[in-house]
């Protein structure tokens, strides 16, 4: 019997790139049900104790470069630890990944969100910008529509829902893997999805 992963990402989150690949590979080879859930952690962080990157002492800024590139060698997936267009806003690709998964599925809004996150780290691109997100529709062979109904007030009411739903449950960054209840934070712990995935 195949399991449910709730899947609660951020766009701009590099951690969430450095692992995405790898989950989408998880959960395929277990046949693991994908519920795709972008969150607002502008949201998240203030009540869960979070800082904003800019606000976070010099130290952990400092120590969050060193992981970042250890990371980036460790698993092989190319990302440049203070790219162009770092900070972001990502609230535009956050909904049009929510609206991908309602309309198209959990596997076009995974591959999307996967280029989007990609575009930020490896690409230098800027994902606040509608030629980009228009850009990389396309390159996944998505209807350039889906930019245009990203922008209803119900996508919008989505991505709140799934921000405050993170929230209740006690998720405080990003990703945030939830399978049966259980929270698994960081791409780091991926092995542990793995195993639970598996049974």
């Amino acid at each position: 019997m195949s399991r449910t992963v709730d899947y609660y990402l951020a766009p701009h989150s590099p951690w969430t790139y450095l692992g995405h690949a790898r989950f989408v590979q998880i959960a395929r080879e277990t046949g693991a049900q994908v519920n795709v859930k972008p969150i607002d952690l502008a949201r998240v962080f203030p009540v869960s104790g979070g800082l904003p990157l800019a606000k976070r002492p010099p130290q952990r800024q400092a120590y969050r470069l060193v992981e970042l590139k250890r990371f980036s060698q460790h698993l092989g997936v190319p990302l440049n630890p203070q790219p162009r267009h770092f900070p972001v806003a990502s609230d535009d690709a956050a909904r049009l990944i929510a609206e991908t998964a309602d309309a198209k599925g959990a596997g076009a809004a995974l591959r999307l969100a996967g280029a989007i996150l990609a575009a930020v780290w490896a690409e230098e691109r800027d994902i606040a910008d509608t030629a980009v997100l228009a850009d990389l529709l396309a390159a996944q062979g998505l209807p350039a529509a889906l930019l245009e109904a990203s922008r209803k007030p119900g996508v919008q009411a989505r991505y709140d829902a799934f921000t405050q739903e993170a929230i209740d449950l006690g998720v405080f960054g990003a990703p945030t893997y939830v399978i049966d209840g259980e929270l698994f934070w960081g791409q780091d712990r991926l092995d542990f999805v793995e195993r639970r995935l598996r049974g």
